[in-house]
């Protein structure tokens, strides 16, 4: 208990990775996860605190903040680099993504450069050969999954505020939600035509939507390794999907990028939607970012979408040419 106890405070407590995975290390951990349960059951506090336009607003506008943190900083920059910026916005966007209650920044880019390694194989953290609901939740639930792989990021371990919001990610949650009370107490004092409240503001600003924020990244672990269409052959089971794409900003291109990680844009056509990468090219205006990874002409030399319309032109000069004989 004191161990799980110590987890919830500084998840550095736990000195190394397990090297192998055991039926002991892959059970759920319930004391540890008890957090990640009251977060769900908050859920249920809407039907008592009520709703507002501003609390469903809030809810909206902090969930997006959250997930392009996440899909930009967490992902595209921490875990595959394809953009530079510098030490300030790199504190102030993985800080906003560390609100998101999806553990610390380090943890969450090392397990998945770990994925890319080892990809819907045995030794994928949240490998698709594990079925769905592992994949989706119950590999971050286990103790094997817990500890994170410092091996895979010792380029960011330099930093020493990237490690402590990884080390006390929970504080900051939790700091967080505290804000997020304080700041609807002060509305429904200041403003109360605003029809808020700090319990409403918490249950609908925070809760509800960290839960929805959560589960929507996690449908890329899961359901883009299950459902959608493959525009290039990969040696794992990625999906493209657009639904994932539009609820994450662009991350369920999960198939493109899977082909090739190395790109800052993971929509490689003009057709799928990847906000994200539009919020970067915007940003690179005003040299917030820089250096933003192109997409190489030889990615697009093998695509399925490419060798359709290969196939396509030349059938139908194949059919022009037959026409043009008969006359």
């Amino acid at each position: 208990m004191l161990k799980s106890l110590m987890r919830w405070v500084d998840s550095w407590s736990m000195p190394a990775q397990a090297e192998t995975i055991t039926a002991e290390n892959t059970q759920i951990q319930w004391l540890r996860i008890l957090p990640f349960i009251l977060l769900h059951l908050a859920c249920l506090a809407a039907f008592w605190v009520e709703v507002s336009w501003f609390a469903i607003a809030f809810m909206l506008v902090f969930y997006l903040i959250r997930m392009f943190s996440i899909t930009a900083f967490f992902h595209r920059y921490l875990s595959h680099k394809t953009f530079q910026t510098s030490r300030v916005m790199q504190f102030i966007f993985v800080l906003l993504g560390t609100m998101s209650a999806q553990r610390g920044p380090l943890w969450w880019s090392a397990h998945h450069r770990y994925h890319h390694r080892y990809t819907d194989t045995l030794q994928d953290p949240h490998s698709s050969t594990h079925g769905f609901w592992y994949s989706h939740v119950g590999w971050f639930l286990n103790e094997y999954n817990f500890a994170p792989r410092k091996e895979v990021i010792k380029d960011w371990l330099k930093y020493p505020e990237l490690i402590w919001l990884d080390r006390f990610s929970l504080i900051v949650v939790l700091l967080t939600a505290s804000g997020i009370y304080a700041l609807g107490e002060w509305l429904a004092l200041s403003y109360p035509q605003l029809g808020t409240s700090g319990l409403q503001l918490l249950v609908w600003g925070f809760v509800i939507s960290t839960v929805l924020l959560t589960h929507a990244t996690l449908c890329i672990n899961s359901l883009a390794h299950h459902s959608g269409s493959r525009d290039f052959d990969t040696d794992d089971q990625s999906r493209n999907n657009l639904f994932l794409s539009i609820i994450t900003l662009g991350e369920g291109w999960h198939n493109n990028h899977h082909y090739y990680a190395g790109s800052t844009r993971q929509g490689f056509y003009w057709w799928q939607i990847d906000v994200t990468y539009y919020i970067l090219k915007i940003m690179s205006w005003f040299g917030l970012v820089w250096g933003l990874k192109p997409i190489p002409a030889r990615v697009y030399e093998f695509s399925k979408i490419a060798q359709a319309r290969k196939l396509k032109k030349a059938a139908k000069k194949g059919a022009q040419n037959i026409q043009s004989g008969e006359s």
